[in-house]
């Protein structure tokens, strides 16, 4: 105990510097858990600005899937990827090198769909959306981390965010089929980004303190698509906004 005291005063995140009060596995174990998370996502956002530049600036491509009916179907199928990665990814999420290679797959697909959300949006929009939502996940995470130091916390959050996801997909299935303008679709972004914003202190605080060891796909996978679906809603806003 007296060696890990020490190795504490030399390592700011070890030893008694407990990311949460009552803490009662080792710090570094999981602040390495933790940095080994944000290496994963961060390559998934990588990957996934790359991809979804490619497809915004090689225009053959967005023209490809909006005006054929090839590309139509092609895009069916793209939009069903993600879902279906899920699924193996959930059950082999232990399985190197099988955990990595559908990440991949999930993270291209979803990069892919994002990439043509973005194509025929103006520049000055994605910009923005892109660094709100680069302000909004630094500053909820630190907020997170601060707040679960002391002694706070999110997991009360969980029932209130589920009920709120339903009701975000309820309320998109009835913009498809009985559009209701232009502020609708922004009260939509609006209600969505706060959500999504809910669910990244929630998974943040899930990250500190309840996700296993074994966990760090899902974990990964989880915090990748809060900062994705808080990036569309504000996209989504931001557009009809300037629409």
């Amino acid at each position: 105990m007296g060696h890990q005291h020490d190795y504490g005063k030399n390592d700011i995140e070890s030893g008694s510097n407990q990311l949460y009060p009552m803490m009662l596995e080792s710090p570094e174990l999981r602040w390495a858990f933790i940095r080994k998370i944000y290496a994963i996502i961060s390559f998934q956002l990588l990957l996934t600005a790359a991809v979804a530049a490619v497809v915004v600036f090689y225009r053959p491509i967005s023209v490809f899937f909006v005006t054929t009916n090839t590309g139509f179907i092609l895009y069916i199928v793209i939009l069903f990827i993600p879902f279906i990665t899920l699924c193996p990814l959930q059950y082999y999420h232990q399985k190197h090198p099988v955990n990595f290679i559908l990440l991949g797959i999930f993270t291209t697909s979803m990069a892919f769909l994002i990439g043509l959300s973005c194509a025929f949006t103006k520049g000055k929009i994605i910009l923005e959306a892109a660094i709100l939502t680069g302000v909004v996940v630094g500053s909820l995470t630190l907020y997170t981390f601060w707040a679960a130091k002391r002694g706070h916390d999110f997991s009360f959050l969980g029932p209130f965010l589920f009920a709120s996801l339903l009701v975000l997909m309820v309320f998109s299935f009835i913009q498809i089929f009985f559009p209701l303008g232009k502020l609708s679709v922004m009260i939509y972004g609006g209600l969505a980004a706060i959500v999504f914003s809910g669910f990244i202190v929630y998974d943040t605080d899930n990250l500190i303190k309840r996700f296993s060891y074994d966990e760090y796909i899902w974990a990964a996978v989880t915090l990748y698509l809060d900062i994705i679906n808080l990036f569309m809603a504000l996209l989504t806003l931001f557009r009809a906004a300037d629409g």
